[in-house]
C-alpha cells in the first residue's frame, strides 16, 4: 500500500465515508469489489492506489482507477467509483449534487 495521506486525513475521510456514505461504500464493495452479497460494509484506509473496506469481516480493496495525488480528488473518485458501480449492479445512481 503506498501512503499519501496522513493518519489523521485517513481518519477523516473514514469518517466521511462511514457517517454519511455507508450505501454508497455498500454500492462500492458490491459492484467494484467483487462482493455482489455484502451486507455490513465500512471503510477501513485509502492510499494513492486504492479504497479499502472491510465487508461482513472480510478485507476489500477497490483500486481508485489512477493514482490520487491530491487529497480533493479522493471526492472525485469515491463519485466515479460509485457510478461505476451502480452501472454495473444496474442500479440508479444518486444525483450529483447529493454526494
Amino acid at each position: 500500500m503506498s501512503t499519501l495521506f496522513t493518519p489523521a486525513v485517513v481518519d477523516q475521510i473514514k469518517r466521511h465515508m462511514n457517517d454519511d456514505h455507508t450505501d454508497d461504500s455498500r454500492i462500492i464493495v458490491r459492484g467494484l469489489g467483487g462482493r455482489p452479497e455484502a451486507a455490513e460494509v465500512v471503510m477501513s484506509d485509502a492510499d494513492a492506489e486504492a479504497i479499502y473496506f472491510v465487508a461482513d469481516g472480510e478485507q476489500v480493496r477497490v483500486p481508485w482507477g489512477e493514482t490520487i495525488t491530491e487529497r480533493p480528488q479522493v471526492r472525485v473518485a469515491v463519485v466515479r467509483l460509485y457510478q461505476e458501480a451502480c452501472d454495473k449492479l444496474g442500479v440508479a445512481a444518486r444525483g450529483e449534487g447529493e454526494h
